[in-house]
């Protein structure tokens, strides 16, 4: 499994590199994701954040977390593909606002870890091919975000 962290420079982030890439280690795992896979995580600030938002998803205004997967999973599709010459299917990029994640955590009274930890099982989950935003969907995704948090806040930090 090949997980890449880029913090954007000037952003000093409570939780190191190394934690990050755990959290997502583990939600990976959690959902059988094999280990011939490779992902990023890039931790940014308001600005790029929104600039995406703006760019992608037409929402000139800041968010907290965004997923670009390298591919759709579209129902009913064949999915089979010839493999890459490196042999890790590149799965996408989570990208996380780290001044966002600070305020909702205070806005939700926990920590700014809390936070992103749950942040990055909800953008993993999208990559996923999990979306809250079709209703037959949002149940689904919640009950697997929820599981998966409690999983990571029953092992140990």
């Amino acid at each position: 499994m090949e997980i890449n962290i880029l913090i954007e420079e000037g952003i000093e982030v409570e939780a190191g590199a190394d934690w990050l890439q755990g959290i997502m280690e583990k939600t990976l795992l959690a959902e059988n994701v094999p280990s011939t896979i490779e992902i990023s995580l890039v931790v940014s600030g308001q600005e790029q954040i929104q600039a995406l938002n703006r760019d992608y998803r037409g929402k000139d205004q800041p968010t907290d977390v965004l997923s670009f997967a390298m591919q759709e999973n579209k129902e009913g599709e064949d999915q089979s593909f010839i493999g890459p010459p490196d042999g890790l299917l590149h799965l996408g990029e989570v990208i996380i606002s780290y001044p966002q994640a600070v305020l909702q955590a205070g806005e939700r009274g926990h920590s700014v870890k809390k936070e992103m930890a749950a942040l990055i099982v909800h953008g993993l989950l999208h990559i996923l091919g999990y979306d809250h935003e079709k209703a037959a969907m949002e149940p689904a995704m919640t009950a697997r975000e929820k599981a998966i948090l409690n999983l990571l806040e029953a092992e140990p930090a």
